[in-house]
């Protein structure tokens, strides 16, 4: 087994959570969290035979850290190490690691509150602030301290917070001062390129197909190239194909949640013998996977991300400029294996302006689907604990939404159509779509129109995330 950055930390956070029931762990990808941290902990005497579960954000990556996980115990998936993911889950009856995705563990608080059998908790790459992530730590915390307490007689649950970015101390106050473990990981040295100052509005493809033409005549390996989204990705795939002309040397792989699981892990895949990988990818590649040979970062500087208009009551999707934190992570997979290099397409002067880290999906998306969980837990957001509160503003619209959509009582509480509503694994307006269409015997067509609605391609299928 190779010996990894997180390895020398492994024993005081073990002791750590011998002596607390909350800890945060900050350590930079590379470092070796996701496969070691699990694996260590599981014979812990605090742990006395329980489960752990680790949450990952995206789909992929809970099969790629199940997948690691297992062969490290020399195992298949499915025995000792498992995954529960949309649509798939390989868990057996010996089960004692389930890798889960965030949205996951939210709907099964709601049916388990107390995580019966779970010892343990760990929120992976939880820096990405995702609203489920959210969610689903404020649950958590809420249903522990009601179920798991002191005073319950139950064993206790521990939380474990995993996070590549400096905000330990903030997530450490909201855990009651939970203890802070570092590892520094393991990066070589990344040369920093900078490129001419970015102009609003810009076309971005010629300058990233510039540099890709330039790194590949300059640079050996393979090349993970950030693109803010779909559209872009297909661009600059369809004009390097162009430009490389039947060169056999060099494979264009795009990566992003659109595609299905099969196309994500051959873009992660390592190159074959002989091979040089373009990996295109949006941020789905920034943490939380690792795609083996890359030595070469091209990043555009740019991010995808769902905002809500409170005017139209619809999320739409921004494209603006990524936090410093980001830049430092999409930076660092070029030096995970070897000394790499990393072009970044704007200049430095522009990078001193970034933020220093991404909002929070809680403070600028939908929350319709948050409040409905919410209202099926019994709880205001004013009662759970929260890193960031959700908006005042755009939660009493959620609850607006909610009782157009008939899913509340006189008193504001869930009705019978409100509790059918929260169990379905769609936005409330989904739901309650399907669930009228199969009251007025027109199911098939609601099927339909919801597949219309939700996916962005309805021949192609839904993306892996």
């Amino acid at each position: 087994m190779n010996t990894l950055p997180i390895d020398s930390l492994l024993p005081a956070l073990r002791d750590a959570l011998s002596a607390r029931h909350e800890a945060v762990l900050e350590a930079p990808p590379g470092a070796g969290k996701t496969t070691r941290v699990p694996l260590a902990l599981l014979d812990a005497p605090w742990l006395a035979g329980q489960k752990i579960l680790m949450l990952e954000p995206r789909r992929l990556a809970a099969r790629a850290a199940a997948e690691r996980l297992a062969s490290e115990l020399g195992e298949r998936v499915g025995e000792t190490v498992g995954y529960r993911i949309r649509l798939d889950s390989k868990v057996g009856p010996n089960t004692r690691i389930e890798v889960v995705t965030e949205g996951i563990l939210a709907r099964r608080l709601q049916d388990d509150p107390a995580l019966d059998g779970v010892g343990l908790v760990i929120f992976d790459e939880f820096h990405e602030r995702s609203l489920d992530a959210d969610l689903a730590l404020a649950l958590t915390l809420n249903g522990r301290a009601m179920f798991r307490g002191a005073d319950s007689g139950e064993a206790p649950l521990k939380v474990l917070l995993m996070s590549a970015t400096l905000e330990g101390e903030r997530l450490a106050a909201l855990l009651d001062e939970a203890p802070v473990l570092r590892s520094e990981g393991r990066m070589f040295p990344v040369d920093i390129r900078w490129g001419a100052p970015f102009q609003a509005g810009e076309w971005i493809e010629p300058r990233v197909l510039q540099t890709l033409q330039q790194a590949l005549a300059d640079e050996s390996g393979s090349l993970l190239v950030f693109l803010p989204g779909q559209a872009e990705i297909r661009r600059v795939a369809e004009q390097l194909q162009e430009a490389l002309g039947n060169r056999p040397d060099v494979l264009v792989c795009p990566l992003h949640g659109e595609l299905d699981l099969a196309a994500q892990r051959a873009a992660i895949e390592p190159a074959p013998a002989g091979k040089r990988k373009v990996v295109l990818a949006t941020n789905i590649a920034e943490t939380s996977l690792t795609i083996d040979g890359v030595r070469v970062v091209i990043d555009a500087g740019l991010a995808r991300v769902p905002r809500f208009d409170p005017a139209s009551g619809m999320t739409r999707l921004d494209t603006q400029r990524i936090s410093r934190a980001s830049a430092t992570q999409r930076a660092g997979r070029a030096g995970r294996l070897e000394p790499g290099v990393c072009y970044r397409l704007w200049s430095q002067a522009q990078h001193e302006q970034l933020s220093a880290y991404s909002s929070a999906e809680i403070l600028q998306a939908d929350l319709a689907g948050l409040a409905l969980q919410l209202q099926r837990w019994g709880v205001t957001p004013q009662e759970l604990s929260w890193l960031d509160v959700p908006p005042p503003a755009a939660y009493a619209q959620a609850l607006d939404l909610l009782d157009r959509l008939g899913a509340l009582d006189e008193r504001g509480a869930l009705n019978a159509h409100g509790q059918a509503m929260a169990e379905l694994p769609s936005h409330p307006r989904i739901a309650h779509l399907l669930l009228r269409g199969q009251a007025l015997g027109l199911g098939t067509l609601a099927c339909d129109l919801a597949a219309l609605l939700s996916e962005r391609d309805i021949l192609r299928g839904g993306g892996a995330d």
